[in-house]
């Protein structure tokens, strides 16, 4: 009888303790293995333009892509993405391709800010309301604007006490084009001259 109890004891202690281990490994798998935010959300947030210029409603533009995979918000509040943007959109959520709806803006050709510097008192406000970092300056001095950085928001605009922010086109990027090298050089004189 008690050789039965012993048995019985032991099957009970080894099936706690197989019990607890498979616990920890299930713990540790999830923490190894653990998936960061929706990857969707980021799939979406990959295609909006990063602007962080609030055009949608929606303080950036992970607030915005969160909305849209949600359900809360339609493909088609962000105006610097565009029609090509909501085309994508729609492509990756399998969704009706939408046309830009005209409250959150006009989709405009690549435009940035200039800052007419000689009429600049050096308020910062601009400074401040600039989501990405694209102006630069101090207190009472002047401040200009960083236009590879610049993505066009236009929210320093009303910012502007003085009205000497402006809009530009934004430059066109120079691209240097090289010859390519022959694959192989077969004479001397070839090498040479190359």
């Amino acid at each position: 009888m008690i050789a039965w109890i012993n048995q019985w004891a032991l099957a009970l202690v080894s099936m706690v303790a197989l019990s607890g281990l498979f616990g920890l490994l299930i713990i540790w798998v999830s923490k190894k293995f653990k998936v960061e935010g929706n990857p969707i959300v980021e799939q979406v947030n990959a295609i909006l333009p990063q602007t962080q210029c609030g055009q949608c409603n929606y303080p950036g533009c992970k607030p915005y892509a969160e909305a849209i995979v949600s359900g809360e918000a339609p493909i088609n509040q962000c105006p610097p993405g565009g029609q090509e943007g909501i085309k994508k959109l729609a492509e990756l959520l399998d969704l009706e391709v939408l046309e830009l709806n005209p409250e959150n803006g006009a989709e405009e050709a690549d435009q940035v800010v200039e800052i007419v510097e000689p009429d600049c008192i050096g308020c910062t406000k601009c400074i401040q309301v600039c989501p990405v970092d694209a102006i630069v300056g101090a207190a009472k001095q002047m401040h200009t604007v960083i236009l590879d950085e610049c993505t066009g928001c236009d929210l320093c605009i009303p910012a502007c006490p003085v009205d000497c922010i402006i809009k530009i086109p934004a430059p066109i990027t120079t691209q240097v084009r090289r010859n390519d090298k022959p694959a192989l050089l077969t004479t001397i004189q070839e090498a040479q001259s190359w």
